[in-house]
């Protein structure tokens, strides 16, 4: 349950992420860096990209399955990287307000509802 928090709270928290990027906190700064087709939008898969990052750090072993000894405190049920993305997926649609498919930059740095 830990690192369902922990990624939990990383997939809707877009400041943490930008923090370890190296990225200030602006609407503008995220778009920049998560659009990397700089359509000015970001996708669901840029999107996934960019909150993502955390897992692919975590998973040691590259096996694509955050392992007890691979999360937080080395305790809890495996997550798998299936299971991230989903979950980051239901963050974007939560966030994608108007129901475009994209997020602009005000619905990226929106609070989540």
């Amino acid at each position: 349950m830990r690192a369902m928090a922990l990624l939990a709270a990383l997939a809707i928290a877009p400041s943490l992420a930008a923090q370890d990027h190296g990225v200030p906190g602006r609407a503008s700064d995220y778009m920049q860096r998560m659009d990397t087709d700089q359509d000015r939008r970001v996708s669901l898969p840029e999107y996934q990209a960019w909150m993502g990052y955390a897992f692919t750090r975590m998973d040691r072993d590259g096996d694509g399955v955050l392992a007890p000894g691979e999360l937080p405190g080395g305790k809890g049920e495996p997550v798998s990287l299936e299971t991230h993305r989903a979950r980051l997926a239901a963050r974007f649609q939560r966030q994608d307000r108007d129901g475009d498919g994209y997020l602009d930059a005000a619905e990226l740095t929106a609070p989540p509802r």
